[in-house]
C-alpha cells in the first residue's frame, strides 16, 4: 500500500490529540524578524525581547520598559486620566472619539504615554515612555500636556528626566493642536536646561516626524537602540522627493551616530547601567 493511503495510527487513550498538542505549544516559539530563526519565547523575554542569535531587537510596549528600567520594575504614574477633548471632531475612516476608544481599550492607556517616577539605580528619576500601539504613538494635545508636567514636575523636585521615544509623529486627528506640542515641549525643556537638570532622550524603533524634530533630538545625551529608524520624513518619501538613491543603513541609529546626530548607540540590554553612569556624570553619585 503507498504511504499516502495508509491509516494513521489509533490514538493511545489519554494521550493528547495532534489538536490538544498544538495548542499546549502554541506561542511557546517566535520566529525573528531579522534572522528568521525560531527562537524560545522564553529566551527572548529574558534577554529583554532582543534576539539572541542576531542582536535583533523586537518592539516591546511602554510598560515593558517601565520595567527594564526602574528598579525592581517598580513605578508611580502620574496624570493617567488625561484624555484627548477631541478639539476638532476629526472624521477620516472612522470618528476620532472611537479611534481613540478602541484604542483605549486595546492598549489599557488614555493615551499614548506613560508618565512615571521611581528609582533607576538607587537614583529617582522621571521616566515618559511612549507607546507605539495607541495611534502609532503620536504626540497630541495629551501627551504635550504629560511631558510639559513632567518637565515641571522635575524642576520642582530636582530630578533627572528620561523620554523614550516611539512615535510616527505628531498626531494628524488634532492637526495645529499637534503640532503646538512641538513648541510647547521644546520651551519646558529649555527652562528645565536653564535649571542645570539633565534630560536624556532614547530614541527607538521608529522614532520619527514631530517627535524627532522636537523633544526627542534635545537631550543632553540622545541614545538609540540599535537598528532604530530615526527622522523625520521616512527614507521612501526622501528618495521620492529627491529622485535619488539613499545610502545604505540611511536614517538607522548607527548610520545617525557615525554622522553626529546621536551620541550613542545602546544595546537593550545594557541601556540601564548606560543611563545610570550617565546621570551620575550629570548629577554626581546617588546621595
Amino acid at each position: 500500500m503507498a504511504w499516502f493511503t495508509r491509516q494513521q495510527p489509533a490514538r493511545q487513550p489519554g494521550a493528547p490529540s495532534e489538536e490538544e498538542h498544538r495548542v499546549k505549544t502554541e506561542g511557546l516559539w517566535v520566529k525573528c524578524d531579522n534572522c528568521r530563526q525560531i527562537i524560545w519565547r522564553k529566551a527572548l523575554d529574558d534577554n529583554y525581547q532582543v534576539c539572541p542569535k542576531c542582536s535583533f531587537h523586537f518592539k516591546i510596549d511602554a510598560a515593558a520598559r517601565l520595567r527594564m528600567l526602574f528598579d525592581e520594575g517598580k513605578w508611580e504614574e502620574f496624570d493617567r486620566e488625561l484624555v484627548s477633548t477631541d478639539p476638532l471632531e476629526f472624521v477620516d475612516q472612522k470618528a476620532y472619539r472611537d479611534r481613540l476608544a478602541a484604542m483605549r481599550k486595546a492598549t489599557s492607556l488614555k493615551d499614548a504615554l506613560i508618565s512615571a517616577v521611581g528609582l533607576l539605580n538607587g537614583r529617582r528619576v522621571h521616566i515618559c515612555s511612549l507607546e507605539l500601539k495607541f495611534i502609532g504613538g503620536s504626540m497630541g494635545a495629551v501627551m504635550g500636556e504629560k511631558i510639559t508636567r513632567a518637565i515641571e514636575r522635575c524642576i520642582d523636585q530636582r530630578m533627572p528626566l528620561v523620554i523614550v521615544s516611539a512615535s510616527g509623529g505628531a498626531r494628524m486627528q488634532e492637526a495645529a493642536v499637534s503640532l503646538m506640542q512641538m513648541a510647547k515641549i521644546s520651551a519646558a525643556l529649555m527652562r528645565l536646561d536653564e535649571a542645570k537638570i539633565s534630560f536624556i532622550s532614547v530614541l527607538t524603533d521608529p522614532t520619527t516626524g514631530g517627535v524627532t524634530a522636537s523633544f526627542a533630538m534635545l537631550g543632553d545625551i540622545n541614545i538609540g537602540e540599535p537598528g532604530a529608524l530615526i527622522g523625520f520624513a521616512g527614507p521612501r518619501v526622501i528618495e521620492q522627493t529627491i529622485r535619488q538613491k539613499l545610502p545604505e543603513g540611511f536614517q538607522r541609529s548607527e548610520f545617525l551616530v557615525q554622522h553626529g546626530f546621536l551620541d550613542a548607540v545602546v544595546p537593550r540590554t545594557e541601556l540601564k547601567s548606560y543611563i545610570a553612569r550617565a546621570l551620575e556624570f550629570f548629577c554626581g553619585p546617588v546621595k
